[in-house]
């Protein structure tokens, strides 16, 4: 049963017995309705209380369970009902806190590739991926998925990898390279010799190990729970101490009802809820209360970088012309003119380049796509080649490992235009202000080369540097984490990343552009298109869990000295029950101040 239903069979069960006792004078027939009622409910209690044990856990549930028993054999079965209901509520409470956002990655599946172009024969027939068997021929046309891990028997074409390893620019493929399924294909046609089924194949690969990852959570004590032991401790000592000195077990009784835990059952939660609901109106979506604990208390953090730190985007870096009659404007001119009528991220970079630089286009005649090597056109009366080293005719190829075009007009080399990924205007400001609140590692996991990496890192401010890293590195990186550097965070926004975000103690996804994928299988998600919201979000939840553990001491100090006088056998067991109404409303009164902007 769950905790919401068992609220609710509380409230049903204490209006039933308040009938019969206020309206048919059957008090005894109420006392054993709550009394069956709550020592089924009790036992249950009981048994999930055992199963925490054995998982080497502590909860505050045997204080409460112990007042509703204590309560019961000394025939206060009110303050008993009143008890289950704090407790039953509480859980209830805990739930809508921490419930977990579906981890089955459905999107993930939805988005995989579905269908195959085998070859028979040189006729090409279309069916199910999973029907592809090692060694088949199949067709992967422009534009579409690559639906299986393959190798290139014939044709050229650049693939986009990205949302698979991180690496922003296409990366070209030619005969006898290896392509992983997930890839989206470029402008040009591609024959693959299958070398993995479905099922092997990279795609795959990651939603299992996603799923392995949420199967092995980590070990995290929540607040209440820490403050259970010594809290449950000190009410046992003052009611076994009143019981003794009084030989009256009703005394023991009446201590137990007015430290029944409901401050922590009842603070921390509704500082919780109070903490998302803030986060939320924030741009921040944390799907469980023990994230925002798990946030509060981080300790390292890693960042993907393409569309994470970066933008995901490239901008042109750097115009090199080697012929002294044409100027930088005028090489991107003829090359952003050539490149205008192409969907390539290239071409787009380009052509959004010039838009900035104010540059007026010339119109495009006899437009050619050259598979693999790059475009010919007729741009205002001149023949222009935009492409690779060779296409263009330049001898020597830039030694750089970012992308690069060259541009050739008549026929001639005129030159070359870098381009590189851009980095997040408020990246460099985000790595500050989280190693202002306390996070004492950063890293950056990224499938880009390590040159680049380094490079942005050392923009930014990040310490420490893994580049190349397919999504199993990533996971191993963050699974070596030392325990001092935990809990740890990962931030990301690709399918690539969402084996690494369900792994870290708190993942949080880019959702704003970013994969569906990384989003289903992150602990929060950023919704606004700006990273700084990663460090708000931490700032968030420390100032939530500051607030929550000031509801709870205030709770607690309050039961304590009520603990104290009901000793004295002045506070009956009903109008202790009571009291912790009282106690209850003022530390969620407390609690709910996490909810406020300040």
């Amino acid at each position: 049963m769950s905790n919401v239903k068992k609220f609710l069979l509380t409230m049903i069960i204490g209006l039933v017995a308040l009938i019969l006792e206020f309206g048919f004078q059957q008090n005894r027939l109420a006392y054993w309705l709550v009394a069956i009622v709550g020592g089924v409910m009790t036992i249950t209690m009981l048994m999930g209380m055992v199963k925490t044990l054995r998982s080497g856990k502590y909860g505050v549930d045997i204080l409460a369970i112990t007042a509703i028993i204590a309560t019961l054999l000394v025939g206060e079965y009110w303050a008993s009902l009143m008890v289950l209901i704090m407790l039953t509520g509480g859980d209830s409470l805990e739930d809508y806190a921490g419930h977990q956002a579906s981890r089955e990655l459905r999107a993930l599946l939805d988005h995989s590739p579905q269908i195959a172009h085998r070859i028979d024969q040189e006729t090409i027939k279309d069916l199910e991926v999973d029907a592809v068997q090692v060694g088949d021929l199949i067709l992967v046309k422009p534009g579409e998925l690559v639906p299986v891990d393959g190798r290139v028997i014939a044709g050229e074409s650049l693939v986009d990898e990205s949302s698979l390893t991180g690496e922003s620019r296409p990366i070209e493929k030619k005969l006898n390279d290896e392509i992983m399924s997930g890839s989206v294909n470029g402008d040009g046609a591609l024959r693959l010799k299958v070398i993995k089924a479905a099922k092997d194949s990279q795609y795959q690969t990651l939603v299992k190990l996603v799923k392995e990852s949420e199967a092995k959570p980590a070990h995290f004590v929540r607040l209440a729970d820490r403050y259970a032991v010594p809290f449950t401790a000190i009410a046992y000592v003052i009611g076994g101490v009143a019981w003794f000195v009084s030989k009256d077990p009703v005394r023991f009784a009446e201590v137990l009802v007015v430290a029944s835990p409901c401050p922590l059952i009842l603070a921390a939660p509704v500082a919780l809820v109070a903490g998302m609901s803030r986060s939320s109106r924030n741009g921040i979506v944390v799907k469980t209360g023990t994230t925002i604990e798990k946030l509060a208390r981080a300790k390292s953090i890693a960042f993907d970088k393409t569309g994470t730190l970066t933008e995901g985007k490239l901008s042109v870096e750097e115009i090199q012309v080697i012929a002294s009659h044409y100027s930088e404007d005028e090489l991107i001119k003829y090359a952003a003119s050539g490149e205008q009528e192409s969907s390539h991220i290239l071409a787009r970079s380009l052509v959004s380049y010039a838009k900035k630089q104010q540059l007026s286009l010339y119109p495009v005649t006899n437009l050619e796509e050259i598979t693999g090597q790059g475009i010919e056109a007729q741009v205002n009366g001149k023949n222009v080649r935009v492409g690779k080293a060779a296409f263009a005719g330049s001898a020597n190829e830039l030694r750089t490992k970012q992308t690069a075009v060259y541009v050739a007009i008549d026929h001639h080399y005129i030159g070359s235009i870098t381009f590189a990924d851009i980095v997040r205007k408020e990246s460099a400001e985000t790595i500050k202000e989280l190693n202002t609140l306390g996070i004492q590692k950063t890293i950056m996991l990224t499938g880009d080369h390590a040159s680049i990496a380094n490079t942005i890192a050392k923009e930014v401010g990040i310490s420490e540097v893994h580049g190349e890293c397919l999504p199993e590195e990533k996971i191993q990186v963050l699974n070596e984490l030392k325990e001092v550097d935990r809990p740890a965070i990962m931030v990301g926004d690709g399918v690539n990343d969402a084996p690494a975000l369900a792994v870290a103690d708190v993942g949080i996804a880019m959702g704003a552009h970013g994969s569906s994928a990384a989003s289903e299988s992150a602990d929060a998600v950023i919704l606004k298109d700006d990273l700084s919201r990663v460090s708000t979000a931490v700032h968030l939840s420390q100032d939530t869990m500051r607030i929550a553990q000031q509801s709870v001491l205030i709770g607690i100090v309050i039961c304590v000295i009520l603990m104290l006088i009901a000793s004295t056998g002045v506070i009956p067991a009903l109008l202790g029950a009571a009291l912790q109404e009282v106690i209850d409303t003022i530390s969620i009164l407390s609690a709910l101040r996490a909810r406020k902007d300040r």
